[in-house]
């Protein structure tokens, strides 16, 4: 505690320095807080469970252009082919691919206009009765759809009266009583729910609700299709090479193409938060160093400037460890006013980031990680000049009188 006084004397002769040190550190504690709480915040988005078992599923789409074609006809074909390959466990028709950031979604009332009741946004996916044995969803429930309750067409005059949704939805729509057997509308369209479904996630991983969907029966057969197949483990490599050859032998004037895993199809929707996270890493590497280099040139500094105070005091008879921990204190004294004024600009910054960017609200734990983390690394940098100070002997300084 002696010591502080001639310390803090010492760096009001050399304020310049000190004061850009410390708001060095300062801007770096705050954007290193927020990088680390977005980095955290997109691992947890981007490990976030789905429900599927993404190494066994794989998609693809079909373009037809022979007018004359049943497409009705010539998809359940398709679908009777596929399942006839071995490894493939079940196919389904459907107007988008889970986890792909393409999809359908539409508010789900829980009475019809013009009152409306509760409202809920949920993806809706046309499919069949072998979607849920496709994805692999669990029926808590109810039940399947029945093949009689699939409707098959190629226009929308005849859409279906039954929906499964999943046990998200159901809680959404109807907090405080089962959702089994209740109707709910989408418009005038009115759907009995006959089944509940544990969570899966639909197209949208980023979505506010990604776990609210519902399945409506019907298998709109539309010039562009798209189909979901799941596979034995380990089979589905070999299941998706055969895919395009089988069904140009069914029928020749179409195109099969994005045939691609579940998983793949999920990290290219994931690809610009996997960029973001490496960025932020690579600023927070680039701005630790550039600071921790800041501390290192402005100790080698003082000690230049102090080599006659340094050898004076070896002269008096202060121990080498006593010039180590002299300016071991005087850097964690500038380091801690710049922490401290780092910890404010970071919460102002994270408001910001929350009001601008709709991010969560920045956690104090990562504020203070941050500050341990800088503590320890201005004493880590302040370390090797200290020592070098320590080893001024007494006669060299004493010839620079």
């Amino acid at each position: 505690m002696s010591e502080l006084k001639p310390m803090i004397n010492a760096l009001l002769r050399s304020k310049i320095g000190a004061v850009l040190l410390l708001v060095q550190v300062a801007i770096t504690l705050a954007i290193v807080s927020n990088a680390a709480f977005m980095i955290s915040d997109r691992l947890a988005y981007l490990n976030q469970p789905t429900g599927y078992d993404e190494s066994a599923i794989f998609s693809f789409r079909v373009n037809n252009f022979d007018p004359d074609i049943n497409l009705v006809q010539q998809y359940a074909l398709d679908e009777q082919a596929i399942r006839s390959l071995d490894g493939v466990v079940d196919v389904a028709m459907t107007n988008w691919v889970p986890l792909s950031g393409s999809g359908d979604s539409s508010s789900m009332h829980t009475s019809p206009p013009p009152e409306m009741g509760r409202g809920v946004r949920a993806a809706y996916q046309l499919t069949s009765d072998s979607a849920l044995n496709t994805l692999g969803a669990t029926l808590i429930a109810g039940r399947n759809f029945r093949a009689d309750e699939v409707v098959h067409s190629d226009n929308r005059d005849n859409l279906p009266t039954t929906a499964i949704v999943t046990k998200d939805l159901a809680e959404e729509m109807f907090p405080d009583e089962s959702a089994l057997g209740k109707t709910v509308y989408q418009g005038q369209g009115a759907l009995k729910i006959i089944g509940v479904i544990d969570t899966i996630k639909g197209p949208w991983l980023d979505d506010s609700r990604p776990a609210n969907v519902i399945f409506f029966p019907f298998n709109y057969a539309d010039s562009r299709a798209e189909f979901i197949v799941r596979t034995e483990a380990h089979k589905r490599a070999q299941v998706m090479a055969q895919i395009e050859e089988l069904l140009l032998n069914n029928e020749s004037q179409r195109v099969i193409y994005r045939i691609e895993g579940l998983d793949e199809s999920k990290a290219a929707y994931m690809a610009r938060d996997r960029l973001v996270m490496r960025m932020l890493i690579v600023l927070i590497v680039v701005l630790v160093l550039v600071t921790a280099l800041g501390i290192f040139g402005l100790t080698l500094f003082n000690i230049s400037k102090r080599t006659k105070q340094i050898g004076t005091r070896r002269a008096l008879g202060a121990r080498r460890s006593a010039i180590v921990r002299y300016f071991l204190v005087e850097n964690a004294l500038v380091a801690s006013v710049g922490i401290v004024l780092g910890a404010g600009l970071a919460m102002l910054l994270g408001q910001q980031l929350m009001t601008v960017f709709s991010l969560p609200s920045l956690s104090w734990t990562f504020v203070l990680a941050s500050a341990t983390f800088m503590l320890i690394m201005s004493l880590i940098a302040a370390w090797a000049p200290a020592q070098r100070a320590a080893n001024i002997e007494p006669s060299i300084a004493t010839r620079s009188i």
